[in-house]
């Protein structure tokens, strides 16, 4: 078998469209219950990647053929010594030397660009989030160790408990005196821009992160409307709630949920984050309730929403429990030193 190896420039259409075949067809064998690859956050992704982040891409070829699709992320604002990977190959021709190569290939890439680590997710089907699917014995092969187990929970909107829903809001907001919720969709206003960008930049700090080498991103609002603008271009569009302090009129909790273009039946329950000086007043769970109730007045055809949280997130589990999230997969990161 002759396995090649080269650099994929995003003006060869044919080059790129198979680029898609190979991680859309990857995706569907590794996450059969989840969406399809939506073909403008792939497209988009390639011609514009994540604010502050240099994309390289590759296809491995298998006797002339291409089967394999390799991007490696290197950061450029922090997390200078890190490489992202997503590595995928064609179900159809797995087990022959292709993922390997494409492997070596993204370690090149990241030690000429004096990366000292690479950093890569496997999807997993076990809700048990544990390292059981192939792509967890490619990640030990090649050197990697698990850092971070995620668990996937889903709730189906069909089978939703409204009152226990009514009886979580009415609790927490019992304990949310001084505190105005917010709606809005798409773009953050200016009003909220500098707190959602401080929240945000909270994630890594306060969602467990396990043993992953990973910088939190600086606050900036710059920053904030460059992911908005990058989310636009990918098709992706959320829907926000958040708690407006009345005494200060600042926005000190935030919740959102992603859905992506021409997939009205799924969405993902992003980011939830509460400022520590505001916790222990329900916030946490009156947003998401809120937003959850926000999202379906606007989304009738939608049915399962996902999230993801560290399987060690045990409050934030307990919220998405409350709710009716319901364990079904997982997801574990790798971290490879160089």
């Amino acid at each position: 078998m002759d396995i090649v190896v080269t650099a994929l420039e995003v003006a060869d259409v044919a080059a790129t469209e198979r680029a898609y075949e190979i991680e859309s067809a990857a995706r569907s064998a590794d996450q059969p219950d989840m969406p399809r690859l939506p073909r403008q956050r792939f497209f988009a992704g390639l011609r514009r990647p994540w604010p502050g982040d240099d994309n390289r891409h590759a296809l491995g070829y298998l006797d002339g053929v291409a089967v394999g699709y390799l991007t490696v992320s290197l950061p450029q604002r922090e997390n200078l010594e890190n490489a992202g990977l997503v590595l995928a190959v064609h179900p159809e021709y797995r087990r022959r030397g292709v993922g390997r190569a494409l492997y070596e290939y993204a370690v090149r890439v990241a030690r000429d660009e004096g990366r000292k680590r690479i950093i890569g997710e496997v999807a997993n089907m076990s809700p048990e989030a544990a390292p059981t699917m192939p792509g967890d014995a490619f990640a030990a092969a090649m050197g990697a160790k698990p850092a971070l187990a995620d668990v996937r929970r889903r709730l189906d909107l069909t089978t939703l408990d409204e009152p226990a829903l009514d009886r979580l809001l009415t609790e927490g907001l019992a304990r949310a005196e001084g505190y105005s919720i917010v709606r809005w969709q798409g773009a953050t206003p200016d009003e909220y821009a500098e707190d959602v960008a401080y929240l945000d930049s909270r994630l890594v700090g306060d969602a467990p992160i396990g043993d992953l080498t990973w910088e939190a991103a600086r606050p900036e609002v710059a920053r904030l409307r460059e992911m908005e603008q990058t989310h636009h271009e990918r098709g992706q569009y959320w829907y926000n709630s958040g708690a407006r302090h009345d005494a200060t009129g600042r926005l000190v909790a935030w919740t959102g949920i992603g859905m992506s273009a021409g997939c009205d039946w799924h969405a993902f329950q992003q980011i939830t984050l509460v400022e520590p000086a505001h916790r222990g007043h329900r916030l946490g769970t009156v947003i998401k309730v809120d937003n959850l109730r926000h999202i379906r007045a606007y989304e009738p055809a939608l049915r399962f929403i996902d999230t993801f949280n560290a399987a060690s997130n045990d409050y934030m589990i307990s919220i998405n429990e409350a709710l009716g999230f319901r364990a079904v997969a997982g997801l574990n990161t790798w971290q490879a030193p160089l």
